[in-house]
This record gives structure tokens, sequence and C-alpha cells, in this order.
């Protein structure tokens, strides 16, 4: 199986290259349309400031070339983000993928969220042999409300999305790769689409 993480500057790629060689694959890391396209999943990774990490998608061609991908596409934190239709971070056009509007946490609440929240999933297929309320580690400032495309949902001051689905598209807020069993077992079930 091909795996492609999208290289485009804005990501802790190395614990996702870990993640997936602990389960026994060799992801690709690239930024590069063909390698990308020929994928039988793609990654698409993201630490970091919304409008800096799209300013680098466009300089690759990456913008246009996400959003018409037809295998399983997996974007992770900011990547999630970066695949709704836009983030008050930075005033950010995003990739319209998902029909929702990323915002950020009012003042209720210590900003970023850092640590672990409880995910509630109710019957989503993409959760597998993953318990409702169980814990997936979190870094965020900004968060996606809940939409159409919610299929997991924690609270933090407010509840909200933490993963997305839109026909070949998948998206987690949260850090599968640093989440313990929990996320391993994501990782499994998003390779097994």
């Amino acid at each position: 199986m091909k795996i492609v993480i999208i290289d485009y500057g804005a990501g802790n790629i190395q614990s996702i290259i870990f993640a997936f060689q602990r389960l026994g694959f060799k992801p690709v890391l690239s930024n590069d349309p063909d390698e990308i396209m020929t994928a039988d999943k793609v990654i698409f990774p993201g630490v970091g400031e919304a409008s800096s990490a799209m300013r680098k998608l466009k300089e690759t061609g990456l913008d246009s070339l996400i959003p018409r991908l037809k295998q399983p596409v997996l974007g992770i934190c900011l990547g999630m983000q970066l695949m709704c239709n836009g983030s008050e971070e930075g005033s950010t056009k995003g990739l319209g993928i998902f029909n929702v509007d990323v915002i950020r946490f009012n003042n209720s609440v210590k900003v970023p969220q850092i640590g672990w929240n409880q995910i509630k999933h109710p019957e989503a297929p993409f959760f597998s042999e993953i318990k409702n309320n169980e814990y997936m580690y979190l870094v965020h400032s900004y968060y996606a409300p809940l939409c159409e495309d919610t299929i997991a949902s924690a609270t933090y001051g407010v509840e909200y999305s933490v993963a997305l689905q839109k026909n070949n598209f998948y998206g987690v807020q949260f850090h599968p790769e640093k989440s313990s069993i929990a996320g391993e077992q994501l990782i499994k079930n998003f390779l097994s689409l």
C-alpha cells in the first residue's frame, strides 16, 4: 500500500511517519503532485498557523490538487482545519471540502487546549473498535463547530467537531499519532478504508 504524507512545511511530520512505521508501513513524504495522485492513502498533516500554511500550499499548487483527490485523504489537526471553508486564524480561505468555518475558542477557556479530551462518536464506522468517550490528544486554539460533516465531537467550553467526513475526505482535530492505542486503531481504520 502506498501512503503519501503531504509535505508542505507545516507539521510535525516525524511523529506521523513513526506511527505508520510502527504498523509496518513506509510512508512517502512528498509534495510532488504525481506522487500524491498515485497514492492509495493520503495524509494531510499540519501544525502551525493557518494563513502561512495555506500560503505554502498555494506556492506548490497543492491547494487545487488536494480537493480533487479521489482516494481516502486524512487531514490531521491544522490539516483538517485547512480542509474547511475558512478559518478566523489569519482570515484564511480554506480548501472548501468541509462546509464549516473554523473559529477561535472564546475567553471562557484556556487557549490553546492542550492535552487529552474525550471523543464522542456515536456509531461512526471510522471509529470502529474505539470505544465511545475514548481519550485522544489535542493541541489547538481554533475549532470547527458542529456541522453536517461532523462524525465525532468533544467538549471544551463548547461542543465542537473533532472529526469530519465527506465522501473520501476525513479530518481529525486530535493527533492520532500521539493518542496511544486508540490513535493507532484510528490509523488502522483509515488504512482499511
